[in-house]
């Protein structure tokens, strides 16, 4: 009797095993299953729609997709770890080996305002709380050696303390979730908000999130882990304390905006 249960349990084990290996092989196949070309085409959830914003959450619903399968890759060159995080991999090229969490969400912020010819606006504190002006105009060629001085500078510490507090139900494109190290740890991290929707009938939000991690690797859509087969988006009523976003978890009153 005994060695038929061992042996039972031994089964459902190796079949346990067997289909979460089946499963993180086909989500790390299967980055942009739909092959979206930009985040703005990625539906929204059933019963949401998307905030109608223009600005930075226009710039964000129009940023470019890679296509199906591609990996996310270290800026030093082979692919990172992981992968089964990845939902979609961006189509933008990182600018050199410093830009990394923070410096992701500060890169499309600017990337914006650079593209708006908002060139006096285009301003980030270091972590000693010193703000960095940019003056390069419309060079192309200063704006990114601009940026990559202030990847050297700053971090998720600045970026914390740089950018103003949001409530979490008032969420909205261009957010950036942001915790300097904390309990020991080394590092701290920061992801973006790059689209929202709303339930009309409820009035929970759903978003979708990017990062870049450390070392400098790729910008991509986080997968939610929740809903790994069916949707990238986040869900929240705005009245959640903590929230797990990847392996990631913030507070509630950890999300800021530019």
């Amino acid at each position: 009797m005994i060695k038929r249960l061992l042996k039972g349990l031994f089964v459902v084990g190796l079949v346990f095993s067997f289909a979460t290996l089946i499963t993180h092989q086909y989500l790390v196949a299967n980055s942009n299953p739909h092959n979206f070309k930009t985040i703005g085409e990625i539906p929204a959830p059933e019963g949401f729609n998307r905030i109608n914003e223009a600005g930075f959450a226009d710039y964000l619903r129009n940023i470019p997709l890679k296509g199906s399968g591609n990996k996310v890759q270290l800026y030093t060159g082979g692919e990172a770890n992981y992968q089964i995080l990845n939902y979609a991999v961006v189509d933008m090229p990182l600018l050199n080996n410093w830009e990394q969490c923070a410096d992701v969400c500060i890169r499309l912020n600017a990337e914006y305002l650079y593209s708006n010819k908002q060139f006096g606006s285009i301003a980030y504190k270091d972590v000693n709380g010193k703000l960095m002006n940019y003056n390069g105009g419309s060079s192309r060629k200063e704006f990114e050696t601009y940026l990559k001085k202030v990847y050297g500078m700053a971090s998720t510490y600045s970026l914390s303390r740089f950018l103003q507090k949001r409530n979490l139900k008032d969420i909205k494109p261009g957010d950036v979730f942001v915790y300097p190290a904390r309990n020991k740890a080394k590092y701290g991290h920061a992801v973006i908000v790059v689209d929202v929707a709303q339930n009309p009938t409820t009035g929970e939000r759903a978003f979708l999130i990017a990062e870049g991690n450390t070392p400098a690797r790729s910008i991509h859509l986080l997968r939610n882990f929740t809903r790994p087969f069916s949707t990238p988006w986040f869900i929240v009523n705005g009245n959640e304390s903590l929230l797990k976003l990847g392996p990631f978890l913030y507070y509630s009153n950890e999300i800021r905006h530019f």
